[in-house]
């Protein structure tokens, strides 16, 4: 059995494929997270009083986005530099499995520590966090270039990016391999020939002085950056809303870009979206992924916001720390999705629902059918029968459309909240994995007659019949398909 958390689907993944070397260049912080419970203000001035629980410790910045690629299962080479300080040392063992070639930095390790009170950021501290000088690049830093299936610049601004032999060897890197470059409002310009730089909203802004909002502004400062910087293509990254990406046409003789540009818009699955802290990591690390493994450009940014997303559902920086294990990043299967729906309901107080079928070519009924089921409580998750299961039960030419695509399109709809999909005949398995408080079905046929009736019985649960409507159905929409073809 598998789900889906609404939009989520069955798509690509960043943790899937080959094990690809990539190389990560960038500033290193130490990042610290201190979260804990506050009830009382201090009797020295009126400012809440933390009760320290948790004092979380990782690499931050470019050593963000090596961890993410080594949970993903890569082999990834970190090129950043860094100080002789104890915080220094600190961030090398927390990198035990990524190999790290540092020039040295010229200054003391940057730490930026946020305090939590559950939830809620209170407060965050940086210590050496004044801008350092440019730093040299060593012959073991640009060689540590060399042989890489793809390239992260993750700029934090703190001047690795900005190393000239460093950038003459991105420079040199980019014309036979996939660099993708993550930029900061206060770092070095992306080298000509970077296949895609993913600046967010305000990072264009800083970088161009065009006027405008959401999309238009977007689609025309994604078009004026791949000119200003040289490079292939340009992402302007827009939050929950997904991403604009403006790329040159390949010329008709298959050598570089023609100089036309295509503009996409590439949207982001509705997720329930706590911390945004390495989202832009994810997404940047994302499209590196999909780039070395031969997805052309909007490929890339689809698997990158897709990446993204699915990072920040899991619970993003906390999630990806839960454990000392090797893990993807992206949601390790979706039913932790469904499941978390269902959590997030019922901790609420609320009332899951949940109904079935095969829902192969979605038609008005459907839609009515499942729009009913969704108003009997406050989340609508749907069993959904896998390819296997509906070709068990209808025969060799079904399904019609694919469960992934079945997938998609019942998480394009409103009323849907998550999809199970599942192998057997009934899904009644899947049911006991979740266990809804109601079993929803359309039909002409007393709720006591449907074989899920005992499965609900099991914990309480209720089953209720909601309007059928004759007259509409997969196998009669089918054949007028097939008669006009």
């Amino acid at each position: 059995m598998s789900g889906a958390q609404r939009t989520g689907g069955t798509s690509p993944s960043t943790g899937g494929g080959l094990r690809r070397r990539i190389v990560v260049v960038g500033d290193t912080l130490l990042d610290v997270d201190v979260s804990g419970t506050s009830e009382r203000l201090s009797p020295d001035a009126p400012v809440p009083v933390v009760d320290v629980r948790t004092d979380d410790r990782r690499a931050g910045g470019a050593g963000l986005v090596a961890t993410m690629l080594v949970r993903d299962g890569h082999d990834v080479t970190l090129v950043t530099v860094l100080s002789d300080d104890d915080r220094a040392a600190e961030i090398r063992a927390l990198l035990p499995d990524v190999r790290v070639v540092a020039g040295p930095s010229g200054a003391p390790t940057p730490v930026k520590t946020r305090v939590r009170v559950v939830d809620h950021a209170l407060v965050r501290i940086d210590e050496g966090c004044a801008t350092p000088p440019i730093p040299e690049t060593t012959a073991e830093m640009t060689a540590a270039l060399e042989g890489a299936d793809a390239i992260v610049v993750a700029d934090y601004g703190r001047g690795v990016a900005a190393s000239a032999g460093l950038r003459d060897a991105l420079t040199a890197a980019a014309r036979t391999t996939p660099v993708v470059w993550d930029p900061h409002p206060k770092g070095a310009a992306p080298v000509v020939g970077t296949a895609v730089v993913t600046p967010n909203t305000s990072e264009a802004r800083r970088y161009t002085d065009v006027p405008g909002e959401g999309v238009p502004f977007a689609t025309d400062a994604a078009a004026a950056l791949v000119d200003t910087w040289g490079v292939d293509a340009v992402a302007v990254t827009m939050g929950d809303r997904g991403a604009l990406v403006a790329s040159r046409r390949p010329a008709a003789d298959g050598g570089a870009g023609s100089g036309a540009l295509d503009s996409r818009f590439v949207p982001a699955p509705s997720v329930t979206a706590g911390d945004p802290c390495g989202a832009g990591d994810r997404l940047a690390a994302g499209v590196a992924i999909a780039l070395a493994e031969g997805a052309d450009v909007t490929e890339a940014v689809e698997a990158g916001v897709l990446a993204a997303s699915e990072y920040l559902a899991a619970g993003g920086v906390t999630a990806l720390f839960a454990d000392d294990g090797p893990a993807p990043v992206a949601v390790p299967g979706v039913d932790r999705d469904a499941l978390r729906v269902v959590h997030e309901v019922r901790s609420a107080g609320g009332t899951v629902v949940a109904t079935g079928g095969c829902f192969d070519l979605l038609h008005a009924g459907h839609a009515r059918t499942l729009s009913a089921a969704r108003a009997l409580g406050d989340c609508l998750v749907v069993c959904l029968n896998s390819d296997d299961s509906v070709r068990a039960l209808k025969g060799p030419e079904r399904p019609i459309m694919s469960q992934d695509d079945r997938v998609e399109l019942l998480l394009a709809l409103d009323c849907v909240d998550a999809v199970v999909v599942f192998d057997e005949h009934t899904p009644d398995e899947a049911l006991r994995r979740f266990r809804p408080d109601v079993w929803a079905k359309g039909g002409d046929y007393a709720a006591s007659e449907l074989p899920e009736a005992a499965t609900l019985a099991e914990w309480g649960g209720r089953v209720v019949t909601v309007p059928f409507h004759p007259g509409r159905s997969t196998t009669r929409l089918a054949a007028a398909l097939a008669a006009v073809g």
